[in-house]
């Protein structure tokens, strides 16, 4: 369920000869003569299924005020996200969050699966099939509240990224927030060469549909490296990372290298842009970047501290800490709250424990490497955590618990923030759903799991408490749906589903071939399922 439980949950596989244990198809290849590349954007693989929590007004809202940064993002917003993709995120965010929820994404085939999605939820989504030029001449579009876009500013032209600025400018309103990541130098300026020479092959040499375009170009690479070429000898890290591409999913790889628009840039390059539309810099969406004292090197400290421009600074610790991919939020109009405000405000926010109490994290990983978290700070705050009525406690509350009377607000806040970077707790949004019987979620999630028990579903469910989602890997969400029916034997029933579609349970990166083994390995993941993750999916609202 959290980040920290992630490694361990186990997998699946197909028994289907030639086909890689744990692998999915990368796409059913329809229309393969359709045009490689939709204004500078790869159209012949659709985009992967994923959420990404940093798009949630509540962590919106959480990254900000960790900055001490005042907004107008108000309990209702109006939200916009920019090339949605497959339409998870936006779908999850509208049904666990009040407020109208707009996107647009070029791929017809994205934006009907988008709507599947809304359908099923069945709360009102604004969906357009517009490109950004389109979008910002729109006139029936409303003054937004946010405006996101996740994974898009790096892979698209000039004029569609002046295009996502116009409509910033006219549409955000005043005191509004903008979320948006990005390919940044200088982490990726050694690799920009490497990208060049694969998209190249791809594009003039290589032949096939794309999948077969870009495994042949990732083979010429090999055979670049394996002649001896002075640059990959000089530059020896970029084999590891050629091995490390080689591994992750084709249609991933086709929207991140194989674009004919791909501009990784400094900070300072987008900063500039966005200021066209009055937006300033204010927090990093990724929590733990947020808190200097385990996100930049000790000895950068001094040198940033004498820098007055935020956007050299921003700039500077970049290279500091040899950036390759920013989340950023910008606001139009930023405040900041006085010390006064930012306490009281702090004291409100209330968390949730969503790891297993007894396996609090000891490190945490961070752009600068590993964090060292101090047992006796985190481990009493934890167990406090896991003692309040539902895991759940704001910082004023954990401020008055007399185990914790040797921390003050400002270290409690800090443990809660680098637990959530962790994964090991999540905010608990204020946000309240139209229907408050959490009635939207369920029936998305109702889908997920259809399409789960499918063999095609995402790890992650909408969760209303969290006004996001929370990682259910497959396995667990078979499990629901067989409770949800009231199978006798959920894990039998589970079995006897993969065994219908010619599937194999992976545990521990092993492939189960025997059937008995099978059963047992399955009766301990559910055990596992209903002694530790259950009660806490319920409580989160996914079930």
């Amino acid at each position: 369920m959290s980040g920290i439980d992630k490694a361990a949950q186990s997998a699946y596989a197909h028994n289907h000869k030639g086909r890689a244990a744990g692998a999915r198809p990368l796409l059913r290849q329809i229309g393969v003569d359709a045009a490689m590349w939709h204004e500078g954007y790869t159209s012949e693989i659709t985009y992967t299924y994923g959420y990404y929590p940093e798009l949630s007004p509540a962590r919106i809202r959480l990254a900000l005020l960790a900055c001490g940064i005042d907004h107008s993002i108000s309990d209702n917003p109006e939200y916009l996200e920019l090339g949605f993709g497959q339409g998870l995120s936006l779908n999850i965010n509208a049904a666990t969050n009040s407020g109208s929820y707009w996107g647009t994404d070029f791929n017809p085939g994205q934006v009907a699966n988008a709507r599947e999605f809304a359908n099923a939820m069945g709360k009102p989504l604004e969906l357009f099939e517009d490109s950004f030029e389109q979008l910002s001449q729109r006139p029936d579009l409303p003054q937004f509240d946010i405006i996101a876009l996740h994974g898009i500013w790096s892979w698209i032209s000039h004029g569609s990224r002046q295009a996502i600025v116009d409509l910033a400018l006219k549409r955000l309103k005043p005191g509004g927030a903008l979320y948006v990541s990005y390919n940044v130098t200088p982490g990726w300026s050694p690799g920009i060469p490497l990208r060049i020479l694969m998209a190249e092959y791809a594009k003039r040499e290589a032949n096939g549909v794309l999948v077969d375009r870009i495994n042949g170009s990732l083979e010429f690479v090999d055979k670049v490296i394996d002649a001896g070429a002075a640059y990959f000898q000089n530059n020896p890290q970029l084999k590891q990372r050629l091995d490390q591409i080689k591994s992750q999913d084709r249609s991933y790889l086709a929207h991140e290298y194989y674009n004919a628009d791909w501009h990784p840039m400094p900070f300072s390059q987008a900063a500039d842009q966005l200021a066209e539309a009055k937006l300033t810099f204010a927090a990093s969406a990724a929590m733990l970047e947020n808190l200097p004292a385990i996100s930049v090197p000790a000895a950068a400290h001094a040198v940033l501290q004498q820098i007055k421009d935020p956007v050299m600074r921003e700039t500077t610790r970049d290279y500091f800490v040899n950036q390759q991919f920013r989340r950023d939020i910008f606001v139009k109009g930023p405040r900041p709250m006085s010390i006064y405000e930012h306490g009281k405000r702090i004291e409100n926010e209330r968390f949730i424990l969503v790891g297993d109490p007894q396996k609090v994290p000891e490190k945490v990983p961070t752009v600068i490497g590993e964090a060292d978290l101090r047992a006796d700070i985190y481990n009493p705050l934890v167990k406090v955590l896991a003692g309040m009525p539902g895991g759940s406690a704001t910082v004023g509350e954990l401020m008055a618990s007399k185990d914790l009377a040797m921390l003050n607000r400002a270290q409690i806040w800090e443990v809660l923030l680098v637990l959530t970077g962790a994964g090991y707790v999540a905010p608990v949004s204020k946000s309240t759903t139209p229907d408050e019987d959490g009635k939207a979620s369920r029936s998305l999630n109702d889908l997920l799991m259809k399409r789960a028990e499918a063999g095609a579903g995402v790890d992650y469910l909408a969760a209303p408490l969290l006004g996001g989602a929370t990682l259910v890997p497959r396995i667990d969400q078979m499990f629901i749906v067989a409770l949800k029916a009231k199978e006798k034997d959920p894990a039998e029933w589970v079995r006897q589903v993969l065994v219908s579609q010619g599937q194999l349970l992976i545990v521990e990166g092993e492939m189960i071939q025997d059937e008995e083994r099978t059963r047992q390995e399955l009766k301990k993941m559910f055990a596992t399922f209903i002694t530790t993750k259950a009660d806490l999916l319920k409580r989160l609202g996914v079930y």
